[in-house]
């Protein structure tokens, strides 16, 4: 697929809050949507947000941006192919948010790494987490307690399985905040190539 590029609408002084993914097709869109209907989630993520983070880099100014495509453009990765499986939650008994995970992969670890190391190059910080692959599908509010039967939701669902699906590009997204919640906008796309 080819690059495709959006100008304009960032936000003001602070720069553009971007991050890097991976955007999974309709149908594993599709298979995530039906599993996050099935958990009582306060918030559940839109079905066009779903997607699996490679970077979140937060406000960057657009002279940052420009070397970002930059290094994003020479990424020399070959496409692969990736599954999602198992259900969890981050944060235990206070929970943040629940995931549909990922089966181990090493293309896409090794990807992550060369999207984290341009990101460097670039000047923009990923934030320094350990890399956890995994599509968020709903979140908490703070402070918040597990409802209830979500528990047992994540027990009965978690054999959740969905793909293989072929990883032939990663996508640069702007994060659009408002008060219903974030919006995703694909700022560049870039081909995976060996």
């Amino acid at each position: 697929m080819p690059r495709r590029r959006h100008h304009g609408g960032g936000t003001a002084g602070a720069g553009r809050r971007v991050f890097v993914a991976l955007d999974p097709p309709e149908d594993i869109r599709e298979a995530l949507d039906r599993l996050a209907l099935m958990l009582p989630l306060p918030r559940r993520v839109a079905r066009e947000n779903l997607h699996l983070t490679l970077a979140f880099l937060g406000p960057q100014p657009d002279p940052a941006l420009e070397e970002l495509d930059r290094e994003l453009q020479d990424l020399h990765a070959p496409p692969f192919e990736i599954a999602l499986q198992g259900l969890g939650l981050f944060g235990g008994t206070r929970p943040r948010a629940a995931w549909a995970g990922v089966v181990p992969c090493p293309a896409l670890d090794t990807l992550q790494a060369q999207v984290a190391a341009a990101a460097r190059r670039a000047g923009t910080m990923p934030e320094a987490r350990r890399f956890v692959p995994h599509v968020t599908l709903g979140r908490f509010p703070p402070r918040a307690v597990l409802a209830p039967g979500l528990e047992q939701a994540l027990v009965t669902l978690g054999d959740f399985r969905a793909g293989p699906w072929p990883v032939g590009d990663l996508t640069l997204f702007e994060s659009l905040l408002h008060p219903e919640g974030a919006r995703y906008t694909p700022l560049a796309r870039y081909p995976l190539h060996a």
